[in-house]
């Protein structure tokens, strides 16, 4: 065993002690963290227009500040982005993590000295705790990839700017940085197809040993060096032992990806996001993410289907329950306050605090009053496909309300497969069925004829990636959205697949 190897196991072991610490006393731990929150951010403009000085409890909190999302605190953010000091938090920002917003153009959240530690943390801890609960630590001295967005940041009034996986790039241990591909250079690279390729240039004769990146891009990957090798990705990299992902589920990948490896290997899930890292998979066999309580983040919790209610209830750690589906709120040492990041979670685990990201808030189907979530059709395509075969490259749900002649409206699903089922009218069917055994509202509307069965419209190859491509969202951290409530991705798909 080498010493980085040794020396990881012993690093492990002790970060997993700390862990454990702070999991076993979760509401304590988010006390602790809220009166930090608050203190700190006493004599900010959003401290002061909200009386944070008289704060003293969540109740008190919850009565001054509001449920915002982006939108709601965008007054506040475009103080900072114009270069003023202490209005969300002390001082200014490091850094903007610039994204794409869907009503504002361009989003910037903040990321402080106090905050970016902890996204560093804990990538850091999820590979520690993986060393820790199985004992194995060879693959540090292998190469390992992280597929991910240009290191290059721009400046806004004396702020670096960038995606946040390039600023974490900045980041990278130095005892990393020899084992770490690909290269700078190719990392700057911002066409993402031809930063693809010179990555499988760069990689083809190496070892890697942990491969990381949000599973479309990866598969991406994957396939480029299958075509220019022949080989399946197992053989090629025989040291490949670990997986690291996070942005979307595995599951529906997973198929392919063991199909394309050639075997299987350990995965790890990270819940990361430019407003805060959240969540790791912390134990092999234990399902969902260790919540993490001591980083910084106060949590709250609406149950989604109370969310549009005029006075959503809102819950701490110690309220909350299992397998509900709740809106994740949030409150940082980056100065978000009462902030919707957008995401719905349910809990596996209460003991300690594990989570699963059950969809988007705004991502979800009801058209007719169902309310579809991600987490549901994910579920039902990952049990239509063990029962009828099949492999998905990606997928999208949508509704047709207008179908015409005179036939009920339904559920279309946009599928592209890897390698197509022999029956798709009986896959459409399995997952129709398990979507009915999730969601009583769904099986309601199609017992009372409301509803048809789903469709599956099958979508060419490469069919999705062009698609992204044309809105400027191929690659890095950007996600196909599983479902949509109305038809424009359908309509845009739809127009590509009929030429």
């Amino acid at each position: 065993m080498s010493l980085k190897a040794l020396g990881a196991k012993i690093f492990a072991k002790r970060i997993r002690k700390k862990i454990d610490k702070w999991a076993s006393n979760p509401v304590k731990t988010q006390e602790k963290v809220f009166k930090n929150l608050i203190k700190t951010a006493e004599n900010t403009a959003f401290g002061r227009d909200h009386n944070f000085e008289q704060i003293q409890s969540f109740s008190d909190f919850a009565k001054n500040v509001p449920i915002r999302d982006y939108e709601g605190l965008k007054s506040y953010v475009d103080m900072v982005v114009d270069g003023e000091s202490n209005i969300l938090w002390p001082g200014k920002p490091l850094y903007f993590a610039k994204t794409s917003g869907t009503t504002s153009g361009a989003k910037y959240i903040p990321l402080t000295a106090a905050s970016m530690p902890t996204h560093i943390a804990a990538a850091r801890n999820a590979i520690l705790c993986y060393i820790e609960e199985t004992g194995n630590a060879k693959f540090v001295d292998g190469k390992m990839i992280f597929l991910q967005g240009s290191p290059i940041l721009d400046e806004k009034n004396g702020v670096k700017l960038g995606r946040l996986s390039g600023i974490v790039a900045h980041y990278v241990p130095k005892y990393l940085q020899k084992n770490r591909m690909p290269s700078w250079e190719t990392n700057c690279i911002e066409d993402w197809e031809q930063k693809v390729d010179a990555i499988v240039e760069e990689t083809v004769n190496e070892n890697m040993a942990i491969i990381s990146g949000i599973p479309p891009w990866v598969q991406m990957y994957f396939e480029r060096l299958q075509n220019k090798t022949g080989k399946n990705i197992g053989d090629l990299f025989k040291e490949f032992e670990l997986f690291i992902y996070g942005g979307v589920n595995y599951e529906p990948y997973k198929n392919t990806f063991e199909k394309l490896i050639g075997r299987k290997v350990a995965t790890i899930e990270l819940y990361p996001a430019s407003e805060g890292f959240f969540a790791f998979q912390d134990k092999q066999n234990e399902k969902g993410m260790l919540l993490q309580l001591d980083s910084g983040m106060f949590y709250e919790f609406v149950k989604a289907d109370e969310f549009f209610d005029e006075t959503p209830k809102r819950l701490t750690i110690g309220e909350v329950e299992t397998g509900v589906n709740y809106v994740m709120l949030i409150s940082t040492n980056a100065g978000l306050w009462g902030y919707n990041i957008g995401d719905t979670v349910m809990f596996t685990s209460t003991a300690p605090y594990r989570v699963i990201v059950s969809g988007r808030i705004k991502h979800f189907i009801s058209a007719f009053g169902e309310h579809v979530i991600g987490k549901e059709v994910e579920q039902a395509l990952k049990e239509g496909a063990e029962v009828e075969g099949g492999m998905i490259n990606d997928f999208t749900v949508a509704p047709q309300v207008n179908p015409g002649n005179e036939e009920l409206p339904y559920h279309e699903w946009f599928i592209e497969f890897k390698e197509q089922p022999k029956d798709i009218d009986a896959l459409a069917l399995a997952i129709d069925n398990s979507l009915r055994k999730q969601n009583t509202y769904y099986d309601d509307l199609i017992e009372g004829k409301i509803l048809r069965p789903l469709k599956i419209t099958p979508v060419p190859n490469d069919g999705f990636r062009n698609y992204m491509k044309s809105i400027g969202k191929l690659g890095g951290q950007n996600k196909l959205p599983r479902l949509s409530n109305d038809r424009n991705i359908a309509e845009a798909l739809s127009v590509m697949i009929d030429k």
